[in-house]
């Protein structure tokens, strides 16, 4: 058995803090490797949403692609006549369908005109091809001068050419030997697959057939699935169907889709408007069938949760009814009432005060090798003369191309190391939702905010000014204060080629009651599940939250429907899942043994989590800074000096009564018995 004085000194370290505390920005990468995929691959693909394998029948035409020599007649986005026979001395043509708002239309659209130049040469002609219904000549035009494509676009009218070659999606690639056969269809090459993304492909099938057919060598794999959205075919509404856009759909649409789906938001295309949708319908049904839109991960038999965005099995068919009969209208005077969103911000209304990252915009570099960027800090006062409550909080990045994470802290002064405060963050497919009526953040007068950036360069320089705005609230309107708290691990080892690696973290007991609002599980690219789970001091337990797939994309805060409360004693488990094997196409690197690390390729293990507590009087003063420091990053020294209440560097039994646990176990931390506890003495048994 232990002795006395070593179970008292583990129950000490257990229980001097409500929850242990180890933030993201307390780390810094150490070992260089292979660079990660830009986060702009991440923002566009929503998660790769888009890009499936498999199309459903009840969604797309049945397609076949032809086998016989290939001729056609269209025009260009000025009304030029194309032919193919225009390009007959050409050894090679390359068709490639393209569609303006598709994420890896765009993503690749640079990397073809790359693959024009460098092709040129060998005659090889390149030709961009757009049959979506949905696009206009406008959008076309803005697609190529955005992405500099100098080889001619073709506006496919009525579908034709789609229908003719059996296209499917954008992008689709078709290549056509010096007789205008069709040698290879398919993607343009492998980096990008249903639910993940890899740093790099590793098959370049479009590139490989093209060189194959240019030395005169059978094509080796003459097709691939194409990746990416279908194309937005020509559709006949039925008049008669029971389900419309105007009655049901546009009712699903605002509840479900449009706080992403709108102008500015991370939504491909906007879902305000039916004629937003027109064209997107095959598309939409296919991802709601897939279960990949809209994102939500959480278990559905676990917890209830106020921003669970997952549609319900009468939602899923009012929409394959509707997809099936052609997206009709229906009459605009059945339509909602349309949500008046705050336009650029997630907020609920415009900010009281944007705050910038600094006076100019940041340099990013268009590559710095495989250690990455650093994390950049970027102090700015606040210069608030009093406290200020802030009941919503946004940090908007700049340049999403290259902004990986944001985190926004509050600190009393300039570099402070003390006193630290989680006021907000931004991460790839974070939403906001507002705090619970009269709860709110603080602000104390004085303090300094600290922006902490991670950039992911992508190729090119870029420049990023992010900011962040705030809503402010009266702070006699304010019943609660929010903090933000985290359950974290560290000394993890995840071992190379090998899926189910789990770890367990465990919060020491909260030594007073506080709610619960929400949950946010943070891993990185090897995240394969997360629970949250509560023991409470009766000794039973209650699992609040199972993320059963994690993805790295969608970084969902989980908000509670109703807060939960959390007795004192509380203690908070989390578990997280790692696959580090090849099954897991996120993985960047399968062979790898893994630690904690800034990067993406690194892994964190952090279960965020905001709680809020009643507003207390300034009578309560030692018990508000004890929850405050509790919920935050806490400094040995600020325990020290909250307790310490007559400031003569020594605690006595009496003070320690503000924390009964430091009280009960006064003797043992008194190490060289002399009544009274030293900065020295509480440093051998604060949990750092």
């Amino acid at each position: 058995m232990k002795p006395p004085a070593a179970i008292a000194g583990k129950q000490l370290k257990a229980g001097l803090f409500q929850f242990r505390i180890e933030m993201e920005s307390s780390m810094s990468a150490k070992s260089p490797v292979t660079r990660r995929v830009s986060i702009l691959v991440a923002t566009l693909l929503l998660g790769v949403a888009w890009t499936p394998l498999i199309t459903s029948a009840d969604d797309s035409p049945s397609l076949t692609v032809p086998r016989e020599r290939i001729d056609f007649s269209s025009h260009d986005l000025r009304g030029t006549p194309i032919r193919l026979a225009d390009y007959e001395k050409s050894r090679c043509v390359v068709l490639v369908f393209l569609g303006t708002e598709c994420p890896l239309a765009q993503l690749y659209a640079g990397r073809l005109q790359q693959m024009s130049q460098e092709y040129s040469p060998e005659d090889v002609q390149f030709l961009g091809v757009n049959s979506n219904a949905q696009d206009n000549i406008t959008e076309i035009e803005a697609f190529v001068r955005r992405h500099r494509l100098t080889f001619p676009m073709i506006k496919d009218a009525g579908n034709k050419l789609a229908d003719q070659l059996g296209a499917e999606r954008t992008p689709h690639a078709f290549l056509l030997d010096q007789e205008r056969k069709i040698r290879y269809h398919g993607r343009i090459d492998d980096q990008y697959v249903v639910g993940a993304m890899r740093t790099r492909p590793d098959r370049d099938d479009l590139k490989i057939a093209i060189n194959q057919v240019l030395q005169g060598q059978p094509v080796t794999v003459p097709a691939t699935p194409p990746q990416g959205c279908l194309i937005g075919r020509i559709a006949t509404p039925a008049e008669s169907s029971p389900v419309t856009y105007s009655n049901q759909i546009a009712r699903i649409f605002q509840s479900k889709c449009q706080h992403c789906h709108r102008k500015g938001d991370i939504g491909p295309f906007p879902l305000i408007t039916y004629e937003d949708t027109i064209g997107w319908g095959p598309m939409i049904a296919e991802v709601v069938r897939e279960r990949r839109m809209p994102p939500w991960h959480a278990d559905p038999n676990v917890g209830t949760f106020e921003n669970d965005h997952s549609l319900s099995a009468e939602e899923q068919e009012l929409i394959f009814t509707w997809v099936k009969n052609g997206c009709p209208e229906g009459n605009p005077a059945d339509l909602p009432e349309p949500i008046q969103y705050t336009d650029g911000w997630q907020l609920p209304r415009e900010p009281d005060l944007v705050v910038p990252m600094r006076d100019r915009p940041f340099d990013i570099p268009a590559q710095t090798g495989p250690q990455g960027i650093e994390y950049k800090r970027f102090w700015v006062p606040t210069n608030f003369e009093t406290d200020r409550w802030v009941d919503g909080m946004e940090v908007r990045p700049g340049n999403r191309a290259v902004v990986h994470h944001i985190i926004v802290y509050t600190y009393p002064k300039k570099g402070s190391r003390q006193g630290e405060s989680f006021l907000t963050a931004y991460v790839p497919g974070l939403r906001l939702n507002p705090l619970p009526p009269g709860a709110a953040k603080r602000i104390p007068a004085g303090s300094w905010m600290k922006f902490e950036v991670h950039y992911t360069p992508n190729g090119t320089p870029q420049q990023d000014l992010s900011e962040l705005g705030l809503n402010f609230i009266d702070a006699d309107k304010v019943t609660h204060e929010v903090r933000t708290t985290v359950v974290g691990k560290q000394d993890f080892v995840i071992l190379p080629e090998k899926s189910d690696q789990t770890f367990t973290a465990r919060s020491a007991p909260s030594p007073a009651a506080v709610d619960l609002i929400s949950m946010s599980p943070h891993m990185h690219l090897r995240g394969q599940a997360f629970e949250y789970e509560a023991e409470y001091p009766d000794g039973s337990r209650e699992l609040l939250l199972r993320v059963p797939r994690y993805d790295f994309n969608w970084q969902t805060r989980y908000q509670l429907a109703s807060p939960k409360r959390l007795p004192a004693g509380t203690v908070i488990h989390c578990k997280a899942t790692f696959d580090n094997s090849a099954r897991n196409l996120n993985n960047p690197d399968p062979t790898a043994t893994v630690r904690w690390g800034d990067q993406s390729w690194e892994e964190m293990f952090l279960g965020y989590m905001d709680i809020m507590f009643p507003r207390l009087s300034k009578n309560d003063e030692k018990q508000l800074e004890m929850l405050r420091s509790f919920s935050g990053r806490v400094q040995v020294e600020d325990v020290f000096r909250q307790i310490d209440k007559n400031g003569d560097g020594r605690i006595s039994p009496e003070e320690a009564k503000v924390l009964p646990i430091l009280h009960n176990h006064f003797q043992y931390v008194d190490k060289n018995k002399d009544g009274s506890v030293d900065l020295k003495e509480l440093t051998t048994v604060m949990p750092r």
